[in-house]
């Protein structure tokens, strides 16, 4: 008989299985499972996305760690992930992302990372000569370079971690999006009735109907979703010619494993080294400009013919051709596809900025209903690294406020929307839901703005008079380094908004912002705190175990506000009249008051402080700090100076809020912390608004 005999609760069996992220609390009524076929027989999700691309699966990822798996569904007409080709790069601040989601592990190991960029320009002697060497990232982020790996293994990274949220199947593939219609009428709690052919081991092809609460388009720059929406992409296409080759690359230039600009006398290649493949060789890709005129490709709507023609023009460049026009620019190097590999994947292209005027649609009630993320909503060249990653920063967008409105999470409408400034009164979004519109497409207008620039310049001669205006290194330089900020994704930032409180106010006829009086400064990219930028990562020190942590890991992806108080020297000392001191003051006001007013698990608190050293004691300190932060109470490590990063004084402090998806929302003084409540309740609803309730 043994000795011991273990009784535990059955929570326990958790501990042994992989970390989850616990999903968001529901306020609304879950999805009734016996009750998920509708009136015309049609099966019903709360939300459905059509495309299993990275902008697809990364949402429908985020939607189930958020609490939706139950009521999810993707569609994808391909029969599995992407095997070659497409995207390979991710930048700083989508590799920040992966990491609040423990995503990056394999990511980082076993991808490429490029650090530097080297500048090959014509020489004097003929041939090219390297000019300069840059490093890849120049502004402050938590991974100092780019990393490229194969976009058909993002996607099974994706799916693999899905399917621990997924108790079902909810990623369908072989399954074709036809169109779709909203009809309230026959249901109005899922009135997108969506229309999809299934493709059967036997290539039949069965029409279904599901019917959704929200519909996303994530079904690439050919999107059938926009189609259905009465959408087209506006914009140029360019006559700038361009092939992309991936091989195993046998050559004597030097820098093939960096990321190098290359132009010379017949034309310009970018090299982007790539990931160790199977074969243990190591890809490389090139872009290689072809020189030969071809007239730009047919724009929508134009006429059979005229596509049928563009297609004709891009079929006349052909891998050979790609190859041959990479030598010339290449020389005097040599390089040739390595004896015994075969060329992994090629394409041709030419380089279009386009987007549509609008990424949404409403029912008649004003209600969001369908979305558009990634390359259905703007298309762009492949040279700035940009189209996986802001596809992919698209639905971080939107899920979380997506996952909000479903849950009931988020008011109806917002009860302090009107910002006093009048430029931002007009068209002001009233949910949360409604900021994803204005958000992103104002991304999207600066990465066309980016793109049409940085592609011309990059298609140009250096040193030719009929170059790009006149273009000379220094200036394609300058474009690239000053676009750092924009390509790293480092440096976007939203306007204000219900969610973005600038606290925008007029002095003597100008705009100034109130947040100067705790926040000084203006290099944001360097970590000066604006609401509408992200929050930068610093490694602080733990006071209850002292380990080393970075802020990110304080604030994970899954869906939630989070409060973060910058306290000052008084937080240990009490005032003169034995008083609690400000620092005390504004912990206890949001530990009682202004957490427990909005429902419970949606709001954290992580606290600062700025003492360099461990003489104080949990006692000499507010309680409600242990009670709610005992694991998120940081200080600076060493000399590091964390509070002047954040543009926070020491002495003055700060409270700001960091939305779920990792961007400041406000910025307010110590002694100004009930103002908290106003920004709060443009985002959540209030317990007593709820009858007491949840």
């Amino acid at each position: 008989m043994p000795v011991f005999h273990e009784t535990a609760h059955a929570s326990r069996e958790l501990r042994i299985k992989r970390s989850r992220a616990r999903p968001l609390p529901r306020l609304s009524a879950q999805p009734d499972s016996s009750r998920n076929i509708g009136q015309d027989d049609s099966e019903r999700f709360e939300v459905v996305v059509i495309g299993a691309g990275p902008a697809g699966l990364f949402l429908t990822l985020l939607l189930a760690r958020y609490g939706l798996s139950d009521s999810l569904a993707c569609f994808d007409k391909k029969p599995g992930t992407l095997k070659a080709g497409q995207a390979d790069g991710l930048q700083p601040r989508t590799l920040e992302v992966f990491s609040t989601l423990g995503l990056h592990h394999e990511i980082l190991d076993d991808g490429c990372h490029m650090s530097e960029v080297a500048f090959w320009n014509p020489s004097t002697r003929g041939g090219i000569e390297r000019t300069a060497f840059v490093p890849d990232v120049v502004v402050p982020a938590r991974y100092k370079h780019e990393v490229t790996i194969h976009q058909g293994r993002i996607e099974r990274i994706l799916e693999e971690d899905f399917q621990a949220y997924s108790p079902s199947r909810s990623i369908f593939r072989a399954t074709e999006f036809v169109d779709f219609s909203l009809d309230p009428v026959t249901d109005s709690e899922y009135p997108v009735r969506v229309k999809i052919d299934v493709m059967g081991d036997d290539e039949s092809v069965q029409r279904k109907v599901v019917r959704a609460k929200h519909l996303v388009g994530a079904d690439g720059a050919h999107s059938r979703v926009r189609r259905s929406m009465g959408l087209q992409l506006h914009g140029d296409t360019t006559d700038h010619i361009w092939g992309v080759v991936d091989f195993v690359a046998d050559t004597n230039f030097p820098d093939i494993r960096k990321r190098c600009a290359i132009h010379s006398d017949t034309g310009s290649v970018m090299v982007i080294p790539r990931e160790r493949i199977a074969s243990g060789h190591y890809l490389t890709r090139l872009y290689v400009q072809i020189k030969d005129g071809i007239a730009p490709a047919a724009e929508e709507g134009a006429t059979l013919d005229e596509k049928a023609k563009a297609r004709q023009r891009r079929a006349a460049i052909t891998l050979e051709s790609i190859l041959e026009q990479g030598k010339r620019v290449f020389a005097p190097y040599k390089i040739a596809i390595k004896p015994g590999t075969v060329v992994d994947w090629w394409a041709a292209y030419q380089i279009g900025q386009r987007m549509t005027p609008s990424s949404t649609l409403k029912d008649e009630n004003g209600v969001e209903r369908v979305f558009l993320v990634g390359d259905a909503c703007h298309t762009h060249s492949p040279k700035a690294g940009q189209g996986m990653n802001v596809s992919m920063m698209d639905s971080y967008n939107l899920a979380w406020k997506l996952a909000h409105s479903i849950h009931g999470l988020s008011p109806k409408s917002a009860p302090h929307a009107s910002l006093s400034n009048a430029r931002y009164q007009q068209n002001t979004p009233r949910t949360v839901l409604n900021t994803f519109e204005s958000e992103r497409l104002g991304v999207a207008r600066q990465l066309i703005e980016f793109d049409s620039k940085f592609s011309s310049m990059f298609s140009g001669q250096i040193g030719a008079e009929d170059s790009v205006e006149g273009l000379t290194h220094e200036e394609f330089l300058k474009v690239f380094s000053d676009g750092s900020g924009f390509t790293s994704g480092c440096g976007v930032e939203y306007e204000p908004s219900i969610i973005v409180d600038r606290d925008i106010s007029t002095q003597n006829g100008g705009v100034i912002n109130s947040t100067k009086s705790s926040v000084a400064g203006d290099d944001y990219l360097s970590g000066i705190l604006r609401p509408g930028r992200r929050l930068l990562d610093t490694v602080v020190r733990r006071y209850a175990d002292a380990n080393l942590r970075h802020i990110h890991d304080e604030i994970p992806s899954t869906g939630r506000y989070c409060i973060f108080v910058f306290a000052t020297h008084d937080l240990v000392d009490r005032q003169n009249d034995n008083r609690p001191s400000i620092s005390a003051q504004a912990l206890e006001a949001i530990c009682h008051d202004i957490i427990p007013a909005y429902p419970t698990d949606t709001i954290e608190l992580v606290t600062l402080h700025p003492f360099r050293t461990r003489d104080f004691e949990w006692d000499q300190m507010p309680s409600c700090l242990k009670d709610f932060a005992e694991m998120s109470f940081h200080g600076p490590v060493g000399t590091e100076p964390l509070y002047e990063i954040y543009g926070v004084s020491e002495d003055g402090g700060a409270v700001v809020v960091i939305r779920p998806d990792g961007y400041v929302g406000a910025v307010k003084c110590l002694s100004d912390v009930r103002s908290l409540e106003s920004y709060f309740d443009n985002c959540l609803v209030r317990v007593d608004a709820l009858g007491g309730g949840k």
